[in-house]
């Protein structure tokens, strides 16, 4: 069994009620490999998640191997999931994570259905495949393996930098379907990186892990996201970040500004308080309306970073309109528009 003796504590009912519900919950683990951090095992009903986009766009597919991610950002938009098994937005998320144990053959069994007709599929668009628990789990090498086993493209999205351990199979696996990553870098300062976002690798290796995966061949394209109104988007910062982006020979770049939705907007106007309690005013001002920053703060960025993007040479990335992942290479083929025939 996965880890086994270490220690563990089944059965937690005043303390997690939520999952003591669960008819598929297995058991707690604790390991001073993870102090702090409590893993729930639980076996996965289902592993492919159907996400609506635009009416325009249809529909994307994406499979969250865990829920909760010890990265800690302040900022994760996902925090409030963590509220379906009466668990918390702030600690809880950051350090009581569920693991789907069964993950990849529950994965198999649907990809067998006749049914399914081979869309892409996102990895990392809640919480991050690769994060540390992953590398004691190891879910990630059965779960690319089914999807290339049954010809279903592969997208992934990651802060994490044990994505290098499987740098290989991805090289291996896109000889025979499109295999697309990307690579969440927001804050090029290592002291603000360290406090808003703790838990995870720092700036250099996440652009070492951008490297490496380009050195093999693969497309890798970095997610400047979320830019942190008054914090990161001073042209000084994004420039440093666009040129160190160069330099790891990304794909490509998107970009975005903090989204604050309820729950996780609580939670990372508390860091603020405590980080940069001068911002905290304009802060409030600023998402006063809603959980995006103005129409007019975006289009500000978006002029401030276009010329940046140019001078290092950088392209501008795509989004799945449902998924919020990098758009699939797969997707996009289908999307161009059949070439002209030359006549001679």
């Amino acid at each position: 069994m996965r880890w086994s003796g270490q220690e563990l504590d089944v059965e937690q009912v005043d303390a997690l009620p939520g999952l003591a519900r669960l008819n598929n919950f297995v058991r707690s683990v604790r390991t001073p490999e993870f102090a702090g951090v409590t893993f729930h095992e639980v076996l996965a009903k289902s592993a492919l998640n159907k996400v609506p986009g635009p009416e325009r766009f249809g529909f994307g597919w994406t499979i969250n191997p865990y829920r909760g991610c010890s990265h800690a950002c302040t900022y994760c938009f996902a925090r409030p999931t963590h509220r379906y098994l009466d668990l918390d937005e702030g600690e809880d998320f950051d350090r009581q994570i569920i693991v789907k144990v069964n993950v990849a053959e529950v994965l198999r069994k649907e990809l067998a259905s006749p049914k399914w007709q081979r869309p892409p599929v996102a990895l990392g668009t809640n919480t991050d495949p690769y994060q540390r628990a992953e590398g004691r789990y190891r879910l990630m090498p059965e779960i690319l393996t089914a999807l290339a086993d049954s010809g279903t493209p592969i997208s992934i999205l990651t802060k994490g930098t044990l994505l290098r351990r499987d740098l290989d199979l991805l090289a291996t696996l896109a000889e025979r379907v499109p295999v697309d990553l990307a690579m969440s870098i927001a804050v090029y300062d290592d002291e603000l990186q360290q406090s808003v976002e703790p838990g995870t690798p720092t700036t250099a290796a996440r652009l070492a892990t951008v490297a490496a995966a380009r050195e093999r061949g693969l497309p890798c394209s970095v997610f400047l996201m979320p830019v942190l109104p008054y914090l990161t988007d001073t042209t000084s910062h994004l420039d440093k970040a666009l040129g160190m982006i160069a330099a790891s020979n990304a794909t490509s770049v998107l970009h975005t500004a903090l989204y604050l939705k309820p729950g996780t907007k609580e939670w990372y106007l508390a860091w603020l308080d405590r980080y940069r309690p001068d911002l905290s005013g304009r802060y409030r001002q600023l998402y006063a309306r809603g959980a995006y920053a103005p129409k007019e703060y975006r289009a500000w960025l978006a002029q401030r970073i276009s010329p940046l993007l140019a001078k290092h040479g950088l392209r501008s990335g795509r989004t799945d309109p449902a998924t919020g992942a990098v758009l699939s290479s797969a997707a996009q083929r289908q999307a161009a528009p059949e070439p002209v025939p030359t006549l001679f």
